[in-house]
């Protein structure tokens, strides 16, 4: 099992930028997948950004471009930046490891692109 605490969510304009950080703990980071998913009100959890542990990524079409996700297996650390961003990025952002078919998630933590 990894414990997983992310940090750097906040309010920000459009068109500026954030960058998310979620720290593990527990297991051995580097053995990992680790995805950013997001969350708004009434709408489904949707993957954003997956690392895989050959550090190949990939994103959902409608980050493509302006969302870049990174891992530091040293710090045991994953991280999203956000570039770019729009109202309708708002949301709830979690990080996610997964393993051998088990998921850990984070607490979240809250993105808000407003005016």
């Amino acid at each position: 099992q990894v414990q997983l605490v992310e940090s750097g969510g906040g309010l920000v304009q459009p068109g500026g930028s954030l960058r998310l950080s979620c720290v593990a703990s527990g297991s051995i980071f580097r053995l990992y997948a680790m995805s950013w998913y997001r969350q708004a009100p009434g709408k489904q959890r949707e993957l954003v950004a997956v690392i895989a542990t050959t550090g190949i990524t990939n994103y959902l079409d409608s980050v493509k471009g302006r969302f870049t996700i990174a891992r530091d297996n040293a710090k045991s650390t994953v991280y999203l930046q956000m570039n770019s961003l729009k109202p309708e990025d708002t949301a709830v952002y979690l990080c996610n490891a997964q393993r051998m078919g088990r998921n850990d998630w984070g607490q979240g933590t809250q993105v808000t692109v407003s005016n």
